[in-house]
């Protein structure tokens, strides 16, 4: 379960690599380092060293953001990057399970250590976007015996997520993370061991410049406790850090560009060509007429243009000054179309489109509502002989009143199925419609319905009210 080696090359290797990409030259002016790296400093060559010329001094002063106050100059920004140093204090806790077990020894060489030790180390994070980073550190933390004996070496590797309160120089911010650590010693002090550790904790990092930055870490590591099976429950063992880092990957201010020389006024100008001089024209590309040099308007777009038409705001005809065709009475058959000017039309579906007040014929309204003496073989839809009375004193009417349009609707009682007898009404009204067509009449003065059960006219639940449900309607449509 615990390690008891540590090797700290491939740590040291991690921060070798980090710093060497990082790494540029100090700049020449203001005490600041210049960094190659993510854009800052000095823009270097294709083989990565510096122009010639360096930066300019209006550069050097930009890249300052002197024109920001200080409270907001230097915001981390995504893709930054921070490697630096920290120092602080390691307090021990007082059930720590630090030590190289041995048997031979009282408690099994377990041994307290001293309460504040010294706590050093290196870090480095990376923060894609400004609010969320990573980080990796490793330290050493000498911890020193509470009975003066000695001194072992401590030491931690880990890593964390970092997440900050990026809105001003000065930044708070939370860590969680997890990593290891460990001990190395002689036997008889307490000998070599490596335990896991998840660490939490709170802070603030201090922006300085565009290069420096200081930090505060407080946390707390929890790691094994001793005792048998005392897996992650030994808590207390706190760090209290003061950091020194730099900062990688800022953005460059922008260099303000020189105001350009202002132009000469250009001579006054008529684009159109309409003698309005275009500051004077509300229409500079129309030819247009007093008062403003604009077009002469047709706000309808009827063709009729405003000074002419009586309906500026409505689209007319000629033969009414502009103005829309008139419909006197409201009926929506207009005037010229229209036999009753002044007396609206009567929608009944007879003569609907003479725009003339009218009611029905007498002859007409007896072939409008329920038909009886029609009928039809049982639980079929063909037409029985004895109809064929009723039918053609209907055929007549049609033939004499060409423009009325008939409606004809199917209905049935409620025994059978739903389904057969909607299609039983609909295939009824049908066949009625072509009786009608196969005597001369247009099929399009028809329209059909089934409506099965759903409209009775008197009970289903004797045999009479069901023979008043099973029948044919005519409903006169309007034209």
């Amino acid at each position: 379960m615990r390690n008891r080696h540590l090797v700290f090359g491939s740590l040291l290797a991690t921060f070798s690599v980090a710093t060497s990409a990082y790494a540029g030259e100090p700049a020449e002016a203001g005490g600041e380092v210049s960094l190659s790296a993510g854009g800052d400093g000095v823009e270097g060559s294709a083989d990565g060293s510096a122009n010639a010329d360096g930066p300019t001094e209006a550069e050097k002063e930009a890249w300052k953001r002197k024109d920001v106050p200080w409270i907001k100059r230097w915001v981390p920004e995504k893709g930054m990057g921070e490697i630096g140093i920290y120092g602080g204090v390691f307090f021990a806790s007082k059930n720590h399970e630090l030590f190289g077990p041995d048997i031979d020894l009282p408690d099994q060489g377990w041994k307290p250590y001293k309460l504040a030790n010294p706590d050093i180390g290196l870090r480095a994070g990376y923060y894609p976007i400004k609010w969320v980073g990573v980080e990796v550190e490793g330290g050493v933390i000498p911890l020193a015996l509470e009975d003066g004996s000695g001194t072992a070496m401590g030491y931690t590797v880990r890593g964390h997520v970092v997440g900050q309160l990026a809105m001003w120089s000065i930044v708070p911010f939370a860590v969680l993370g997890a990593g290891a650590l460990g001990v190395s010693s002689d036997q008889s002090l307490v000998g070599d061991d490596v335990d896991p550790s998840l660490h939490f904790g709170v802070g603030a990092k201090v922006y300085l410049n565009r290069y420096t930055m200081l930090r505060l870490d407080v946390r707390d590591n929890v790691t094994y406790q001793q005792g048998v099976d005392a897996n992650f429950r030994d808590l207390g063992n706190v760090e209290l850090l003061l950091g020194l880092s730099v900062t990688l990957g800022r953005e460059k201010a922008e260099v303000a560009e020189p105001e350009p020389e202002p132009e000469p006024e250009p001579a006054p100008s008529d684009r159109d060509g309409d003698g309005f001089l275009d500051e004077l024209d509300a229409c500079p590309d129309e030819p247009g007429v007093e008062p403003d040099g604009c077009p002469i308007k047709d706000s309808d777009g009827d063709g009729i243009l405003d000074p002419d038409d009586k309906c500026p705001d409505e689209p007319g005809v000629e033969e009414y000054q502009g103005c829309p065709i008139p419909d006197t009475d409201g009926d929506g058959i207009l005037d010229p179309d229209d036999k009753c000017v002044e007396e609206p039309e009567t929608k009944n579906g007879y003569e609907d489109a003479d725009g003339c007040p009218d009611e029905v014929p007498e002859e007409v309204k007896k072939f409008t509502g329920v038909i009886e003496g029609i009928y039809f073989d049982t639980n079929k839809d063909t037409i029985k002989p004895n109809s064929e009375r009723i039918l053609n004193r209907a055929l007549k009417v049609l033939k004499d009143y060409p423009d009325i349009r008939l409606g004809i609707s199917g209905h049935t009682d409620s025994r059978g199925k739903y389904d057969h007898n909607m299609d039983l009404s609909r295939r009824r009204a049908e066949s009625v419609k072509n009786w009608f067509v196969g005597k001369g009449i247009d099929s399009s003065r028809f329209t059909t319905e089934g409506f099965g059960p759903d409209q009775p006219v008197d009970t289903n639940d004797t045999s009479a009210g069901r023979a008043k449900n099973r029948r044919i309607e005519f409903k006169l449509l309007s034209q």
